[in-house]
């Protein structure tokens, strides 16, 4: 009798360790296990999506400069004053602020030109005034340039041309930035047999094209009364870094 109820006793212990190993999922079933099998179904797919839009610009920066070659550094000084002076007038009288105009350098230098017979001759003074200048108004830009050079400015380089306020096309930049991202998500699943799921992240991407303008379409128009000055158009590019869940 003593056997028999040993016996069962062990047979109670081994059947309670059982259902509690069953219950933890030790032997392959019950949640934990069904969590692991999920588990191992998820995944992710990250893309940059990237978004152009094509501007045109509504203002441009110049730099006019003025410079003047005199045997004494007095003489150069002094006539470089008074170009620049003439320049700064003209500018102002076409309308263009004070706020957009700023002196970008001033330089004086030596230079020692040697005669033909290779002795060195009498020095050179060289003076330089420039400024950067943005002109507001498109239409106004030739005829800017134009008074520039006529009252005495024998240096433009640098035109530029930009938007002045770049919100709008950033935002729309950044819509078609998202869709490229799930095109290119979505070709991805499908290629490697997965389900796109939901966007688990995006940041911006910095340091690459973002926000940047590129010279697109160029149109040829004169501005203004000035030369053949040709503004074109801008392209803004905006890139989006998206990961995205995937099921198998």
């Amino acid at each position: 009798m003593r056997q028999n109820r040993l016996t069962w006793r062990w047979i109670g212990i081994l059947v309670g360790l059982a259902v509690i190993m069953s219950s933890l999922g030790v032997a392959g079933h019950g949640p934990a296990a069904a969590l692991a099998q999920e588990e191992d179904r998820l995944g992710t797919i990250t893309v940059v999506g990237e978004g152009k839009v094509t501007i045109k610009p509504d203002m441009a920066q110049a730099t006019i400069g003025v410079e003047v070659l005199r045997p004494t550094v007095k003489e150069a000084s002094a006539e470089a004053s008074q170009v620049m002076n003439n320049v700064l007038g003209a500018l102002r009288q076409l309308g263009v602020a004070d706020r957009d105009i700023q002196t970008s350098g001033f330089s004086v230098w030596q230079e020692r030109p040697y005669n033909p017979d290779g002795t060195q001759g009498a020095p050179v003074y060289h003076v330089t005034n420039q400024l950067n200048v943005t002109i507001r108004n498109l239409e106004n830009l030739g005829s800017v340039l134009d008074a520039a050079m006529n009252a005495g400015a024998n240096n433009i380089y640098g035109v530029t041309f930009s938007l002045s306020d770049t919100t709008q096309a950033e935002a729309e930049a950044r819509r078609k930035a998202v869709e490229n991202a799930r095109a290119k998500a979505e070709d991805l699943a499908r290629l490697t047999n997965l389900q796109l799921g939901e966007v688990l992240s995006v940041s911006e991407v910095i340091g690459g094209v973002s926000g940047g303008y590129y010279p697109a379409v160029v149109k040829a128009e004169g501005m203004g009364g000035g030369g053949p000055i040709m503004p074109g158009e801008l392209e803004i590019t905006m890139q989006l870094q998206v990961t995205y869940s995937t099921v198998r």
